[in-house]
């Protein structure tokens, strides 16, 4: 409003912008943590080969950001992890992500294309996966076929999702931090300076653990996973 105020003084249609001195109204930031039917759900429709089912449900077993799973290429994939340089991340620091079983099968099983470095996207294109918006709502509507109801979801969702129920397992909040890649709380002022810890083995545990949950809920199987208590 403040710009076409702006623009309407330049042209002599009005004296003054009356917003000036107003502030934007705050977004309600968002607090959905998908229950286990809604990730059972969400997990029974990406059951396909193609690459949004493949981003959606590494989206869950990791805790990655979109656009880091999205962008993936081969020169980030090890065997048993994954790295994010700085460059691709939120906050510029190298990322570790360590692979669960299932999250190492989903990408084993990725063909690699010719002169291609990016794990997904199609053959011709410059860059990683697109088509966020249309493959999300297909995936909506296969969800809505199957008779399952998951409302109002995002695939940002899915991280938050992961962290909450990572510590309804018992994983630290330290730890939790680690595997999203965060930099809050323990790593502010000289604690940050200080603490450069990466929590390797940790995060790998906690992503075991992660990973093991959600294939007994999204397979319905008796829960065997025991939480962590550090």
């Amino acid at each position: 409003m403040s710009a076409f105020f702006n623009w309407c003084i330049s042209e002599g249609y009005a004296e003054n912008n009356p917003v000036v001195g107003t502030n934007r109204r705050p977004e309600k930031s968002r607090d959905r943590v998908l229950s286990d039917s809604d990730l059972t759900a969400i997990w029974a429709a990406t059951a396909g080969a193609d690459d949004y089912s493949a981003i959606v449900r590494l989206l869950m077993l990791t805790g990655c950001r979109a656009d880091e799973i999205g962008s993936l290429s081969w020169a980030e994939v090890f065997d048993d992890r994954v790295v994010l340089p700085g460059s691709r991340v939120k906050n510029s620091r190298d990322h570790i992500v360590p692979l669960s079983a299932p999250a190492q099968a989903i990408l084993h099983a990725r063909p690699k294309m010719l002169g291609r470095d990016f794990v997904f996207g199609r053959a011709h294109s410059d860059g990683g996966f697109a088509g966020w918006s249309s493959c999300k709502v297909l995936l909506d509507e296969r969800i809505k076929a199957s008779g399952a109801k998951v409302k109002d979801w995002t695939n940002h969702d899915l991280r938050r999702s992961v962290a909450t129920r990572m510590g309804e397992l018992g994983v630290q909040p330290h730890i939790i931090e680690a595997v999203l890649n965060h930099v809050s709380g323990h790593k502010h002022g000289v604690a940050g300076i200080y603490n450069r810890a990466t929590y390797a083995a940790e995060k790998q545990a906690a992503l075991i653990l992660w990973a093991d949950h959600l294939m007994n809920v999204v397979e319905g199987k008796a829960r065997k996973v025991v939480p962590l208590h550090v």
